[in-house]
């Protein structure tokens, strides 16, 4: 019998569970409708919060509904530079300004953006984590397409109708300073999930 290896454990055992009590949600864009699709709607930013095992500050986000009386609370990766008491614009017709929200076809190119839609209406899945951004390239006009260039490095052609957000994701510079000590890294990966310490294979 050989040894059940660690990443067969991690299908089976619930110790490898990520540890979501603490968490406080979703973090995504809005759910896309009439208003953004045509022209663009106000929101504003009631709170900046800390989500545990994220390194990115989340923004509480108020909207009006527009189908019945009622605030929309929206939950999104807060850009650097966004201040509770802002007002963000979501939608086709929205200024170009840090911590707006418009489809990718509608910025010029070399604009920093994060959040970006990879299908439409997906709300927001590339350049999500703490400092990142992607830019735009080029677009093309005639097959609706844009050209953004990843975190990563790597280019990635989208539909021009994909939403993103203006700016760079706040809780930039955080892998810069070292942990230093093991306790630190234990309290880090405490929020997270059980990878930590980890063991070499070689010595099992």
């Amino acid at each position: 019998m050989g040894r059940v290896i660690r990443a067969q454990r991690k299908g089976s055992s619930p110790a490898f569970k990520s540890h979501t009590f603490h968490r406080k949600g979703a973090a995504k864009l809005r759910s896309i409708d009439f208003a953004e699709r045509h022209g663009y709607i106000k929101g504003v930013v009631k709170d900046i919060i800390h989500d545990p095992g994220r390194g990115a500050p989340l923004a509480v986000v108020h909207f009006r509904d527009r189908y019945k009386y009622g605030l929309k609370k929206e939950l999104m990766v807060a850009p650097e530079g966004l201040y509770t008491g802002q007002y963000i614009y979501c939608g086709k017709k929205a200024g170009v300004t840090v911590g707006n929200v418009l489809p990718v076809g509608q910025m010029p190119e070399g604009t920093v953006v994060c959040q970006i839609e990879e299908k439409k209406g997906d709300r927001g899945k590339l350049a999500r984590a703490s400092g990142n951004y992607a830019t735009i390239v080029s677009h093309n006009p005639d097959a609706n397409k844009t050209k953004v260039k990843l975190p990563s490095g790597n280019k990635k052609t989208i539909s021009s109708f994909n939403r993103a957000m203006i700016g760079i994701i706040a809780g930039g510079g955080r892998v810069d300073k070292p942990i230093l000590k093991a306790g630190r890294a234990y309290f880090k990966y405490k929020a997270k999930r059980h990878s930590w310490p980890r063991v070499r294979g070689v010595c099992m």
